[in-house]
């Protein structure tokens, strides 16, 4: 007989946890299922269930995340297309073609059916944030395509128009699909063709405090996946770290339109509730960026890496002595030093843009 470690027992029982609830919640949907049920149908105690799962929202979003993480390692050749328009009308058909009908056939265990779930104000907070979040990570791979001027118009604007045609009227939108998917499809192409002044010129920036210069060794953590490509990256090299609360998703774009041509942009989030906050970040990114993975080639969000610290592996390496979901904290790191670094509202925009002047090593090394 095979002696199973801890570790191992923990796993087991948690993949009997997520797949009982994957079919009581198929079943019954998540209002109506039961934790007691669940137990039941993986012969576990309640008390199993909680001790690997706090509540049944977080089991809830554990199981769609399950379910997103297993489609997003299948293998669809992206289309790769030239045009904003038919960059558009391939998202807008990827995107639609995964919603459940509207004759209420399919499965109630669908990664955008959330609306029983986000029921309370910090999780309806969250999920506006990383509806932002999406519309950048959507905007930097529309600026990717090659009919784009050579200038790389910002297309935030163009994204969120289109998102917000997608998703419905707002965040918590019915996402069965009711409206015929050609018209909905051949609207989003003709968004690609609005002339739209989408420029990048935020008016509190020049009220940012500039990043402190500092001469700190640089210890890089391990690994972390990467929610964008789905691979794990490391964090040895230069560039620039920014971890950054769910309340202060917005940073990202700051720190991406800041950084210098070439730098390796890192966006960490944190939360101070990663067994349900952390997973809807995790469910709706790794779902989103499935879909642009499809349409978009490997390289066209390459400007940022977003990663879920969870842990706080990447916060502690860089500093951060308290995550939180307002935290906003970002470095600088140069041939293996921090060089700059900065904490607070636009933290990730002054890193990013901390002069070369005063993040440069003088010759003969130490200043």
């Amino acid at each position: 007989m095979v002696r199973l470690t801890r570790a191992q027992q923990q796993e087991r029982t948690r993949t009997a946890v997520l797949v009982a609830a994957e079919a009581e919640f198929a079943e019954h949907g998540f209002i109506a299922a039961k934790v007691d049920r669940i137990a039941e149908r993986a012969e576990l105690t309640r008390g199993a269930v909680y001790s690997n799962f706090p509540s049944k929202r977080a089991l809830y979003l554990a199981v769609l995340v399950d379910t997103v993480e297993r489609e997003a390692n299948d293998a669809v050749p992206p289309t790769f297309p030239r045009a904003m328009a038919d960059a558009l009308g391939s998202f807008a058909r990827t995107w639609l073609e995964r919603l459940p009908l509207a004759d209420g056939t399919g499965t109630d265990v669908h990664p955008r059916s959330l609306a029983a779930v986000v029921d309370d104000a910090p999780t309806r907070n969250a999920l506006a944030r990383i509806d932002r979040l999406e519309v950048l990570l959507f905007a930097l791979a529309l600026e990717s395509c090659p009919s784009v001027d050579a200038e790389r118009t910002r297309q935030v604007r163009r994204a969120d128009l289109v998102l917000r045609l997608l998703k419905g009227s707002g965040p918590l939108a019915d996402p069965m699909l009711g409206s015929d998917p050609f018209d909905v499809t051949h609207a989003c192409r003709h968004l690609g063709g609005l002339d739209l002044a989408d420029v990048w010129d935020p008016p509190h920036l020049p009220h940012i405090a500039a990043a402190h210069s500092c001469r700190e060794p640089w210890t890089a953590p391990g690994e972390l996946p990467d929610l964008i490509t789905g691979h794990p990256v490391g964090f040895e090299g230069d560039g620039v770290i920014a971890v950054l609360g769910t309340d202060r998703l917005g940073a990202a774009e700051e720190v991406v339109r800041a950084a210098r041509p070439g730098d390796r942009v890192t966006v960490a989030v944190v939360t101070s509730d990663p067994a349900e906050i952390g997973r809807l970040v995790r469910l709706r990114i790794v779902d989103f960026t499935r879909c642009l993975r499809r349409v978009f080639s490997p390289d066209a969000v390459s400007r940022l890496r977003l990663v879920l610290d969870d842990g706080a592996l990447l916060a502690s390496a860089i500093g951060v002595a308290d995550a939180a979901d307002d935290t906003e904290q970002a470095v600088r790191i140069d041939r293996g030093e921090i060089v700059a670094r900065a904490r607070g509202r636009g933290a990730a925009h002054a890193a990013a843009s901390a002069r070369a002047s005063a993040t440069t090593r003088p010759p003969g090394g130490t200043p």
